[in-house]
C-alpha cells in the first residue's frame, strides 16, 4: 500500500511516495528497480526496521521507546500523524520503509507500479491485524495520562488538535490487453475450367482433292489446359485496441473530530475583607 503525501507536494509539483515492506530484500529490490527507471539515489530513502522483533503488540516500555524512536525518525517525512504512527509501528515490528521524494507527474505512475509489484505491505490490512492483537492505533498511542503535579512551577499544557487531510493512492485493479494468433478454417468457392483433347475419327468415302494433300506427312497437335485454384493471402489491419489512462478529480469532504484542552480554574482563597478574590 503506497502513500502519496499531499502535504509534501512542492512548488514544482512533485510529491513523495512511501511504501512499507516486510523484508529488507523486498525493500532493496524495490530500490533497485526504482533506479532502473531513472529515479536517483538522492530521491530514494530507506528506513530499516527493528531487528530481533517478536511481532507482539508494542505495549511494553521497551517497545514503546522503540516505537517513539521511529516516530521521531519520520518527523521530516511530511506524513500525517496517523500514517506516521502506523509506519513507526511497522518499523518497530521489523518492516522496512521506502520513501521516494521529488516524484513528478511523469514518473508518478511508474513509481507506484514498482512499489506495488515488490511485496508492498497493505497498510490497512496490517493495521486491522495489529488492532486484533491489541494495538490501539494512533489515538491510543498518543494519548497521555493525566496526573496531578503539585510542584511550584507546574503547568498544564493547553493542547489543540488540528485536522490535516492527506491522500493515499490505492489500487483498484488492472486492465491487461494481450494479442495472440489463432488459426481458423475458411473456404471459398471458385469455378475452374478444364480443356480436353479428344481424338475424333469420322468414316468418309470421297475422291481425293488437292486440298487433301495426299501422301504428304502431316502432324496435328493440340494442348490441353486446366485451371487450378491459386491461394493468395494478404494481411489487413481491421481494428486497433489500446489502453489510455484518463484522470478525473472529485472533491470529498472528510469529517472527523478534533480535541482541545479546556482549563477550569478554581480559586477558593478569600481576600482580607472577606470577599472572594476575582479570577483573571
Amino acid at each position: 500500500m503506497t502513500y502519496n503525501s499531499d502535504i509534501g507536494t512542492s512548488a514544482s509539483g512533485t510529491t513523495s511516495v512511501s511504501a512499507l515492506f516486510d523484508s529488507r530484500a523486498d525493500a532493496e529490490s524495490a530500490a533497485r528497480r526504482l533506479r532502473e527507471i531513472g529515479i536517483s539515489d538522492a530521491q530514494i530513502r530507506m528506513v530499516e526496521g527493528s531487528t530481533g522483533t517478536t511481532g507482539t503488540t508494542t505495549t511494553g516500555t521497551a517497545d514503546a521507546d522503540r516505537n517513539k524512536g521511529f516516530w521521531d525518525t519520520l518527523s521530516d517525512y511530511l506524513l500525517p500523524d496517523e500514517d506516521r504512527y502506523s509506519y513507526a509501528e511497522g518499523l518497530s515490528r521489523g518492516s522496512h520503509l521506502i520513501t521516494v521524494t521529488g516524484v513528478d507527474a511523469a514518473n508518478y505512475d511508474r513509481v507506484l507500479d514498482v512499489l506495488d509489484d515488490e511485496g508492498t505491505v497493505n497498510l490497512d490490512e496490517r493495521e486491522a491485524s495489529w488492532r486484533a492483537e491489541g494495538w490501539g492505533g494512533y489515538d491510543a498511542g498518543t494519548r497521555g495520562r493525566a496526573a496531578a503535579d503539585t510542584s511550584e512551577d507546574a503547568s498544564i499544557p493547553v493542547v489543540e488538535e488540528r485536522l490535516h487531510v492527506g491522500k493515499r493512492d490505492t489500487s483498484h485493479g488492472r486492465v491487461r490487453v494481450r494479442a495472440y494468433t489463432v488459426s481458423e478454417p475458411v473456404s471459398e468457392s471458385v469455378e475452374l475450367r478444364d480443356e480436353r483433347v479428344e481424338l475424333e475419327r469420322r468414316p468418309v468415302d470421297r475422291e481425293v482433292t488437292s486440298a487433301d494433300g495426299a501422301f504428304r506427312d502431316r502432324t496435328l497437335e493440340a494442348e490441353e489446359h486446366r485451371e487450378e485454384a491459386v491461394v493468395v493471402k494478404d494481411a489487413r489491419v481491421v481494428e486497433e485496441v489500446g489502453l489510455r489512462k484518463t484522470t478525473d478529480t472529485h472533491r470529498e469532504t472528510v469529517s472527523d473530530t478534533v480535541r482541545h484542552t479546556e482549563v477550569e480554574v478554581e480559586d477558593d482563597r478569600d481576600t482580607r475583607d472577606g470577599t472572594a478574590r476575582p479570577i483573571r
